[in-house]
């Protein structure tokens, strides 16, 4: 008997109105190609990939049961929506993930009506589906929220502090939590594909609302009984209790890759009025894909890689990465100093705190996504004679201000930061990059701030920091390899306050803070060759500032040029105001201030990123040369 021809049903979706006119039975055949179609396009362009596999039947699910975009869905973080753009106009697009021009690796509101809200942190998506819910309410429209938020974003509070004011959303706002990492294997066989369905079937909702109206005329003592008794029963068979708790309907656990089960409960509840409802969901993280499910990650973020064998392609070796060396210093300094300890907020390896936790496990502290928390723990430690390091992210550090300000620099605690993603970082975007640290730390009494030139510096600086006691200190560090400088096996205290001297002329100073300094050696050198003798000075410190070194240089040179890979008002704006009130300007001095443009930079390779916030050697040259009123063939000659 001959096979009917086999029909591609992804090449047929091309928006979610086009998936809703398939059959049910067709709908595992679609995440089937989808799951394909999402493998073969991270391989080319590297990306998350693990996170976006285990919600390939959850992601058509969701998009077939709810009207979309009227339903606004709303993707926690945003790592797992590759399956998600694909069948929501963006498939063309999608091996340009990542990629200057091309599509974001998140949510992105600019992209596509179906991205209602944008996202690369965690937790914040029950709160902003909770908006777009109750907003179409009070307009009287058409509409649910509806958060997917994964258990690890569920250990943030503001994910509790979105779910207990969520009771006035009504039958609006439906969760989705993404239990992919249960330490215990769930019950997501028949019997509770059974129940879910029956939990959130209208029937049962009905009748449950007669009997809880029925129980309240009751007596107070016997309607208390009966509550507990039902809470008890539900809390052993489901594990809702606490969501029920925060006024949820829960629902659940369910598989999360079975369709079967996924549709008719999710049909439930969006045909349900009761609410808000919780939906619980186990996955797996990498599912479908052997090298993935196998992997201890789960390839969670890949670079490009080969479908057939999941081998990762490899970048040529070359220096330690910044955060490999802050780990492992700060490993070889606790091994004399017992007071020496490491805090992060749920990025072991991506700040180089795993090195640490490796020779010293029991002051190691992962507390989650709790950069809050990590910050005043941190602070309560420090004032009880510890010496802590919260290794923080700095994009991630925003979440913290309030924490830094109130519970560290009020109160004087040496707390010691530790920031990772300095300055631009190149394929995760405008989301993830540490553009304001310098800004919203150096504005703060108490505080110092410095900044690694290179990974040998980053050395000192973590040494510097945990022999400082006398209040709270922090030290940046880009993302990436090093420079390729050697290590010193001894590391050197430095002098607070204190900048260095690389390079000394006589008619234009450039004042670098960070890992500038590389292209503004290069400037230096193109400034030399066109007869202007040049200094470079390694300010090492935004705040205390080195006020000796500043004025001399300029009182002895004709330019002065601060360099700095991050916002307005950083070092640029502090030498700016110090030169001010001392009155250094006063005799025509030309100063000049480099960093990041007053713009949100998109993701793209960071040298091309550093060139459109001119921050490169070439931009400092024009810089320069236009201070010097240089005719317009010098600058092009610069640029050259």
């Amino acid at each position: 008997m001959t096979q009917p021809p086999y029909t591609p049903l992804l090449d047929l979706v091309n928006t979610p109105d086009d998936l809703r006119r398939l059959k049910p039975e067709q709908l595992r055949q679609l995440a089937d190609e989808l799951r394909t179609e999402m493998i073969d396009a991270v391989s080319t362009s590297g990306g998350h990939l693990g996170s976006g596999l285990g919600v390939v039947e959850l992601t058509v699910a969701l998009h077939y049961v709810f009207n979309t975009p009227q339903d606004k869905l709303v993707w926690d973080v945003g790592h797992q929506c590759y399956p998600h753009k694909i069948i929501t106009g963006r498939r063309d697009r999608i091996r340009t993930l990542r990629q200057g021009g091309g599509l974001s690796g998140f949510t992105k509101r600019s992209e596509s009506e179906y991205d209602p809200f944008g996202a690369a942190h965690s937790s914040t998506s029950i709160s902003a589906a909770l908006g777009f819910a109750i907003a179409n309410k009070l307009q009287n429209r058409p509409g649910r929220g509806i958060a997917v938020i994964g258990d690890g974003s569920m250990s943030a509070g503001m994910a509790y502090e979105a779910m207990n004011n969520a009771a006035e959303a009504g039958n609006r706002l439906v969760v989705i939590l993404n239990d992919n990492d249960m330490s215990i294997a769930p019950p997501v066989g028949g019997l509770s594909a059974y129940l879910a369905r029956m939990v959130s079937s209208s029937e049962y909702l009905g009748i449950r609302s007669l009997a809880s109206r029925a129980v309240k005329k009751m007596s107070r003592r016997l309607h208390d009984t009966i509550g507990k008794a039902e809470e008890f029963t539900r809390g052993m068979v489901t594990g809702g209790t606490l969501f029920e708790e925060l006024g949820f309907y829960y629902v659940g656990p369910i598989d999360g890759h079975n369709l079967d089960h996924l549709l008719p409960v999710l049909e439930n509840v969006r045909d349900t009025s009761e609410g808000p409802v919780l939906i619980h969901v186990v996955t797996e993280k990498g599912k479908g894909y052997a090298p993935a499910e196998n992997s201890a990650d789960k390839y969670h973020g890949v670079p490009k890689f080969n479908v057939v064998t999941g081998e990762k392609s490899k970048s040529a070796a070359g220096p330690p990465a910044y955060q490999d060396v802050f780990g492992m210093t700060l490993a070889k300094l606790a091994d004399s100093d017992p007071r020496i300890c490491a805090i992060t907020a749920a990025m072991p390896s991506g700040t180089g705190v795993d090195k640490f936790a490796k020779a010293h496990p029991t002051r190691t502290f992962d507390v989650g996504i709790a950069e809050q928390h990590a910050v005043t723990f941190a602070a309560g430690m420090a004032a009880e004679g510890m010496r802590p390091f919260a290794a923080i992210y700095s994009t991630f550090l925003q979440r913290a201000y309030d924490q830094v300000v109130h519970d560290v620099c009020i109160q004087n605690l040496p707390v010691r930061f530790a920031i990772d993603r300095a300055g631009l970082v190149g394929a995760d975007g405008a989301t993830h990059a540490g553009s304001f640290d310098v800004t919203y730390l150096a504005t703060l009494p108490n505080m110092v701030v410095m900044a690694a030139a290179d990974e040998a510096e980053l050395v000192h600086m973590t040494y510097t920091a945990a022999e400082y006691d006398d209040g709270p200190i922090a030290f940046r560090y880009p993302r990436g390899g090093g420079t390729g400088v050697p290590l010193p096996e001894v590391p050197q205290k430095l002098e607070i306050g204190k900048g260095r001297l690389v390079r000394e002329g006589t008619k234009v100073a450039i004042l670098s803070l960070g890992t500038r300094l590389t292209e503004a050696l290069k400037a230096a050198d193109t400034l030399e060759a066109k007869g202007l003798s040049t200094t470079v000075a390694d300010m090492r410190f935004a705040k205390p500032l080195d006020e000796d070194l500043i004025a001399r240089l300029m009182r002895t040179h004709e330019v002065v040029i601060t360099v700095e890979e991050g916002s307005i008002g950083g070092l640029g704006a502090h030498v700016l105001t110090f030169a001010s009130d001392e009155g250094l300007t006063d005799n025509g001095l030309k100063v000049r201030t480099l960093r990041l443009p007053d713009t949100f930079i998109d993701h793209d390779d960071p040298m091309k990123q550093y060139d459109e916030a001119g921050l490169n050697a070439p931009q400092i040259v024009d810089t320069v040369l236009k201070a010097l009123k240089h005719n317009s063939t010098a600058i092009e000659e610069a640029r050259a």
